[in-house]
């Protein structure tokens, strides 16, 4: 006897249920894949039934039993007519996948659950690679990042340089305080250090990142704190952004709004690549790693562009 088969809705419910389970023994998965999991097979549902390929209109009721092969292969097929690259497309089927994960299994079958593994479509693995804005993008970000520190509201500037000037992701700039900002005296005198652990990567290879703070940035970044103190009347966070989902919410759509990146949905995350690829460039995969808390392999796989030559005039038997 198989057991009862659920719906995608019921489905749903459980996997962010047993998510926290897991999560409180194994540290994983975190609350962001949960719901990018969630959010992905929507996605891909989502499309299936306002194309009607199968024909119940709400698609939580659908036992899962009831997404085929084709069904798939048909949403791979309609989400051109969406706007949604293949690249994308295909996200969207690891996130179905790990809809059954193997972590998942015990549980469902513990509740009396049929929950077998999607049949998937075997999909050619594309290494992406970072696409570099062309100099006149580059220049229109810049003119609009300066104009940021004249506005009322410090935290526009604030976020925006914590993932251009270091390369921070979305959550760790919403996480980060003003403690983890460091001062600490050496042969050079007394330099500050932005000290923190990515999130994404605290649960795999727990990677720190500890790098220098350009003496004029942090005398910018005292200034903007006064400021923020001063608007809210002495009041101290202790976060650097606080409030700071409204913040991003508000300059995702201004980057978007004024197409930086021409022909693209490019927003906020671009500017932490642009920081990554031009350290990168200048210093290499080593320092690109140590700013971006990054493993060096995926640097290098991403921003690396072996066409571009960067040195001249080299004769190797002299350096022999």
């Amino acid at each position: 006897m198989q057991g009862y088969v659920p719906t995608f809705g019921e489905i749903f419910a459980f996997y962010r249920e047993i998510a926290v389970l897991e999560r409180v023994k194994w540290d994983r998965p975190c609350e962001k894949t949960v719901s990018n999991v969630v959010l992905g097979v929507k996605r891909i549902l989502g499309i299936l039934a306002t194309d009607r390929v199968d024909g119940t209109e709400n698609y939580l009721d659908w036992p899962i039993t009831r997404l085929t092969r084709r069904h798939v292969e048909d949403f791979l097929v309609r989400a051109i007519h969406h706007r949604i690259n293949s690249v994308s497309a295909r996200t969207y089927l690891i996130h179905l996948k790990a809809l059954t994960a193997h972590w998942t299994r015990s549980y469902y079958a513990d509740r009396g659950w049929h929950v077998p593994p999607f049949d998937l479509p075997t999909c050619r693995r594309q290494n992406v690679r970072y696409v570099r804005p062309a100099r006149e993008a580059l220049l229109r970000v810049r003119t609009w990042y300066e104009s940021l520190a004249q506005r009322r509201d410090v935290r526009d500037w604030l976020v925006v340089t914590l993932m251009l000037e270091f390369a921070m992701r979305n959550g760790d700039v919403r996480r980060l305080a003003w403690s983890d900002f460091r001062i600490e005296v050496g042969a050079m005198g007394e330099r500050v250090y932005l000290c923190y652990t990515p999130h994404k990567t605290s649960l795999t290879s727990g990677r720190f990142v500890k790098w220098p703070v350009h003496p004029e940035l942090w005398r910018q970044l005292e200034q903007a704190r006064a400021r923020m103190e001063m608007r809210s009347g002495g009041r101290i966070s202790h976060l650097v952004v606080p409030a700071a989902r409204l913040t991003f919410a508000r300059l995702n759509a201004e980057i978007r709004a004024n197409h930086f990146f021409a022909g693209t949905n490019k927003g906020l995350y671009e500017l932490r690549k642009i920081c990554v690829d031009h350290v990168y460039q200048r210093f290499g995969a080593e320092m690109a790693s140590s700013i971006s808390g990054d493993d060096i392999r995926t640097v290098t796989r991403y921003y690396a562009d072996p066409s571009v030559v960067t040195v001249s005039n080299v004769r190797i038997v002299e350096l022999l």
